[in-house]
């Protein structure tokens, strides 16, 4: 049986600010009916900058920059089965929830939400997820 091919796209403006960053990592990658979106900060996608904002604009700027990455894999949120999110707190939850179900307002995917100190800028979150075609 040969192994599928693992397909890495590019998407703008993020695809510019990873090559900027020097980060070694696709936004997107697809295998066969799989799609994985990688974790990306809250840029703004008009600077390409991660400036500080409310834990509601940096949830808006990721949830949107997902939605690009699965469009250009061909997907929508709709073929999301699991996200995961990183946060630098348990009080961001009820805040970061409300802006999530905006996205994912009925049947949302699996999701695991996970707290982790601190990050390389100023932000709060990060959401990665796979979905299936």
């Amino acid at each position: 049986m040969t192994p599928m091919k693992r397909q890495a796209l590019r998407v703008e403006p993020i695809s510019t600010f990873l090559d900027r960053v020097k980060a070694p990592t696709s936004p997107v990658t697809r295998a066969g009916n799989m799609i994985f979106v990688s974790g990306l900060p809250p840029f703004d996608p008009e600077t390409g900058e991660i400036a500080s904002a409310p834990i509601e604009r940096q949830s808006e700027r990721v949830m949107e920059q997902m939605k690009l990455c699965l469009e250009a894999a061909g997907a929508s949120l709709d073929n999301v089965m699991k996200c995961n999110v990183y946060c630098t707190s348990t009080r961001h939850f009820a805040a970061f929830n409300a802006v999530y179900a905006r996205y994912f307002p009925q049947d949302p995917p699996a999701r695991i939400f996970v707290c982790t100190p601190e990050w390389f800028g100023p932000f709060d979150v990060e959401i990665d997820c796979i979905a299936m075609m």
